[in-house]
């Protein structure tokens, strides 16, 4: 265990020194970029007349103004230096402070690992990074609030540290009748008098300013140029984006916010009192979150702690909401959603609807629940001895036999697949210039050992297809550019519907084939056929290239056309053929199983797509991927739960459980 909890606080530091490292090498022009936007040479803050003014005024409080002018004194590099290792020493407090707060009773082996899981994934959240980047305050009204609740003794003091954490941002004030509510009546009180006795000194020092923020513009609102931006993630910049304005708009945000505030804080107030304070501070976080004219993205780090909240009967369905909080949190929402105009509304507001889901929605368990401690548990099958003895197996994940959860197989396959995306596109380092060359180095040595093994076949059926067969090339054009991905998901989806054990055995080989697909696009670059310019190749599917065109048009903009070696059109479609000769009952079934890959590896020469020895490299990937999943998982379903029922094992039960009532699994689960 403590070998463990000294990888967590590596990984941590890893990530804290990689975050460092990538704000103190960016070129001053380009780091800190709000933050000079402030206080430098030409900052807001240096500006006689009102903070307010200008092309680019200052968006937080007046308070904030009265806070930040004395850094503006600074000397540039030391204030850079400064407030990046200054930020650093706040995202560590933080995350200590937060582990600290966790709802009682907290394991062992849970209060061991939370401080370092805790700071790891704030270094990896965007608010935290967009705060090191653009070097933002919005950490420390966060900060404030959890020393404010959690940290120091007294009521005063803690109503102290979250009225200058209002007085920073005004949604914070939310956090009063929280305290009202829950008997820190005191602390309530004080807050709100120190966020009166902040604006009023702000106020005595910036008449000008206080009146333009609190009074012309009602708290700030209408500062930002922008309000409608994607990076607002606020009820108010949803209704902008979805096309409101006016009266309508405003009368509806005021309407929607009312009604999140109130039925937010009495869930946060419901969540303290069961003695899950944490989960309530998050809560209300997250209700500030919605309510605010704008909340930007470095603004966001309250939805990241709604993740100790508790949800779901069974343990598998346990860990559904926490990965789509940090999913949320940690990924750009493109990731998240594909570029596709029906979804534009949820992907536009991933943040703001996680951050609502908390405030109203989602039945976070009490503590009294008997489900809080002990969910029901999951359906293992019992491990059997491996057929390949010579295979070192490492059981680190135990074969579940019951379905997953859909969402999060969703979610999965589209971040697997953008990840894929961005790293083909990356692969080569540079495919206009020395990618280019290297790629075209590495298709003319493929040639030669093609040359060399007599299977040189492309230049032949190619051009065989196109000048004696019309029909066969544009069969082939439509089946690699349509059954590509078709057969592959619905495969997928047939597997999760009638064979979810074994969904998960392909699921995980085809994941461990396309990673591993990766890496050779990476250490490989390779042109295809069809980019060969001396070879005489016709691209059947996109038509003549201008090789005097280093980007080959637009195709480099939506793919790297280097990533050829290995071939996962092929690669995929062995994978397919293979599950379903492995599953199939009837042998005409496994029969055309065989189809998709004979049709693939045929249509990949003929559009001079891909060499043979793609081919090759395809089905090697696909093989180990298998091999991948049999080290690590054991034997498939059916060859466990046979073996079990052998030895007189019971195939459906978790191991070690004494659970009544678990036996065999269904016919649809096994």
């Amino acid at each position: 265990m403590s070998l463990v909890r000294a990888g967590l606080w590596l990984i941590a530091t890893v990530l804290a020194a990689r975050q460092l490292v990538a704000v103190l090498s960016t070129p001053r022009g380009e780091r800190l970029t709000d933050l000079e936007t402030w206080i430098g040479p030409n900052g807001v803050l240096h500006v006689k007349g009102s903070l307010y003014d200008g092309t680019d005024p200052f968006t937080g409080t007046p308070f904030s103004g009265l806070v930040l002018k004395p850094l503006s004194r600074a000397a540039e590099q030391a204030l850079g230096w400064g407030w990046t290792f200054g930020s650093l020493a706040l995202v560590v407090a933080l995350g200590l402070v937060a582990a600290r707060a966790l709802p009682q009773p907290v394991s062992r082996r849970t209060s061991l690992f939370a401080a370092p899981v805790a700071i790891s994934l704030l270094m990896l959240s965007l608010p935290v990074r967009n705060a090191f980047t653009l070097g933002q305050t919005s950490i420390l009204p966060v900060l404030l609030v959890l020393l404010g609740c959690f940290a120091v003794r007294g009521e005063r003091a803690s109503g102290v540290l979250i009225g200058v954490a209002a007085a920073l941002q005004p949604t914070v004030l939310l956090f009063a009748p929280l305290l009202w509510f829950t008997g820190r009546r005191r602390a309530a009180v004080t807050s709100g008098l120190t966020f009166v006795g902040a604006t009023a000194l702000a106020w005595a020092a910036l008449p000008h300013d206080s009146w333009t923020y609190w009074v012309h513009h009602l708290a700030g609102t209408g500062l930002s140029t922008e309000p409608a931006a994607g990076a607002n993630q606020s009820l108010h910049g949803m209704l902008l984006r979805l096309g409101l304005e006016g009266p309508l708009e405003i009368g509806l945000f005021a309407a929607l916010g009312v009604t999140v505030a109130v039925l937010g804080l009495r869930r946060a107030v419901t969540y303290a009192r069961d003695g899950q304070l944490l989960l309530a501070v998050a809560v209300t976080g997250c209700v500030a979150v919605a309510v605010s004219p704008t909340t930007w993205q470095h603004q966001l780090l309250w939805v990241l702690l709604a993740v100790v909240g508790s949800v779901g009967k069974r343990v598998s369905d346990r860990y559904m909401w926490p990965v789509l909080v940090i999913l949320a949190l940690t990924l750009p929402s493109k990731m998240l959603l594909p570029n596709m105009p029906v979804v534009e509304p949820i992907r536009d507001n991933v943040v703001l609807l996680a951050a609502l889901a908390a405030a109203c929605v989602v039945p976070f368990l009490s503590r009294t629940s008997p489900l809080y401690r002990t969910p029901i548990p999951t359906d293992y099958a019992a491990p059997v001895p491996a057929r390949w003895t010579w295979v070192p197996l490492l059981p680190l994940w135990r074969r579940v036999l019951s379905r997953p959860n859909l969402i999060l197989e969703f979610l999965l396959i589209r971040v697997g697949y953008s990840a894929y995306q961005q790293v083909r596109l990356a692969a080569t380092g540079g495919t206009i210039s020395g990618g280019r060359v290297t790629a075209e180095s590495h298709g003319h040595q493929v040639h030669s050992i093609e040359k060399f093994l007599h299977i040189d076949i492309e230049h032949w059926v190619n051009h065989g297809v196109v000048d004696h067969a019309p029909w066969l090339k544009d069969f082939f054009n439509f089946y690699y550019t349509s059954f590509h991905f078709v057969v592959p998901l619905s495969l997928l989806a047939l597997l999760y519907v009638r064979r979810p054990a074994e969904y998960r055995w392909a699921r995980s080989a085809l994941g461990f084939a396309t990673l591993l697909a990766l890496i050779g696009f990476w250490a490989y670059p390779l042109a295809p056929p069809r980019l060969m310019p001396d070879l005489g190749f016709i691209d059947t599917v996109h038509g003549a290239q201008d090789f005097s065109k280093p980007n080959y048009g637009t195709l480099t903009e939506l793919t790297n056309q280097y990533a050829a070696m290995p071939s996962l059109h092929f690669g995929w479609s062995l994978w397919c053929g293979i599950v379903i000769v492995v599953l199939a009952r009837r042998r005409w079934v496994k029969a055309l199983g065989l189809v998709h890959p004979l049709c693939t590896v045929s249509a990949i020469v003929a559009t001079g797509n891909h060499w043979v020895l793609d081919a090759v490299g395809g089905a090697t990937v696909v093989g180990l991927g298998f091999f991948l999943t049999y080290a690590l998982q054991g034997p498939r379903v059916k060859t466990v739960t046979a073996a079990a029922s052998e030895i007189g094992g019971v195939p459906a039960r978790r191991r070690g459980s004494s659970r009544p009532g678990a036996g065999p699994p269904s016919p649809r689960e096994a």
